[in-house]
């Protein structure tokens, strides 16, 4: 697999489609309307060229991005589910903080075939997520302000991400690179990740706590709806460590209660693990009675390990079965 992930990355997408057409899809992935680099209409075009025959556009906490989104797949052809990626609290696994206090976990969650319609429950719990994202960017450009940063301003990173409620924390990181290189030095693969640990993260000197939102109350808004949930990333979410034995001990327990919340899957075929630990959640995840989702959490260039449809270690393979499934439940 390893040789056909240089062909890959090295021959022209046109070849790249004949080698994979028909084969991949996508469920997790991010544009300009987040924090991704790509436009939807890139986005569509980008994926058409690696032949995924469907795609789900997850940008975080909008779903603004789908009409542009939906015109650009239906000219070439790919199907295209409507999803989101929220941020909200688990307090059934709580993490346990340096001092000894418990705290509800932040997780990020998948939602598919949500409703558009604006007065839509799930839509207003949307915008409250917006509302926090911007109170909390702009708090965040205040302590950058105070940690040394202050030719950051919420006008530069509006004019970078294109409007207000695109604002990331890849825009953050950019920003800094571009106007404070004296801080945080160059920018290559191994700082950009040095500047999320040691500033933007959750242990980072600039963190900014993201919502207070419970995962009950975001899935209690979409009953009577066709949206389905599915854990992102489940290991980045609840496992410290990723060995098989950390997964086997912690993950059963999680996608138990998971589903018992209203969960319909999990992303075992995640596209930042090995195809080892993707077997082995996909196991799991069918033990539990739930569907195996997947994706490549795909950023553009604000990700450039992470390739579109395949992944970080570029064997991601998500079965077209795993759509059919969820659409089976609608």
């Amino acid at each position: 697999m390893e040789r056909h992930y240089d062909i890959l990355a090295q021959t022209p997408r046109s070849v790249a489609r004949l080698l994979y057409a028909g084969v991949v899809i996508d469920l997790h992935t991010h544009s300009t309307f987040s924090d991704g680099s790509d436009t939807p209409t890139l986005l569509a075009q980008n994926a058409h060229e690696l032949g995924i025959s469907a795609l789900a556009l997850t940008d975080h906490d909008t779903t603004a991005s789908h009409g542009e989104m939906a015109g650009a797949c239906a000219a070439l052809g790919i199907d295209l589910i409507t999803g989101v990626e929220i941020s909200l609290r688990d307090s059934v696994f709580p993490k346990l903080l340096a001092d000894g206090r418990k705290e509800a976990r932040n997780v990020h969650v998948l939602a598919y075939f949500v409703p558009l319609e604006p007065s839509h429950p799930l839509q207003q719990k949307l915008a409250t997520l917006r509302l926090d994202r911007d109170v909390r960017n702009r708090a965040l450009v205040i302590l950058l302000n105070e940690r040394g940063f202050e030719r950051i301003t919420l006008d530069y990173l509006t004019s970078m991400a294109g409007n207000l409620d695109s604002i990331g924390r890849p825009h953050f990181a950019r920003a800094m690179f571009e106007l404070h290189p004296e801080i945080v030095g160059e920018r290559t693969d191994e700082a950009w990740g040095r500047v999320f640990i040691e500033w933007l993260g959750s242990d980072g000197k600039a963190y900014i706590p993201k919502t207070s939102m419970p995962i009950e109350e975001f899935v209690d808004a979409a009953k009577g709806s066709s949206t389905l949930f599915s854990i992102a990333h489940p290991l980045v979410n609840y496992v410290d460590g990723a060995s098989a034995s950390a997964i086997e001990a912690t993950m059963p327990r999680v996608m138990a209660s998971l589903r018992e919340r209203g969960f319909a899957g999990v992303e075992a075929y995640y596209g930042g693990t090995n195809e080892p630990t993707r077997s082995l959640m996909v196991k799991l995840t069918r033990d539990a009675g739930m569907i195996p989702t997947g994706g490549s959490d795909y950023h553009g260039t604000y990700k450039t390990d992470v390739k579109l449809g395949f992944g970080k270690s570029g064997d991601l393979r998500v079965p077209n079965e795993v759509l059919d499934e969820l659409r089976a439940l609608l």
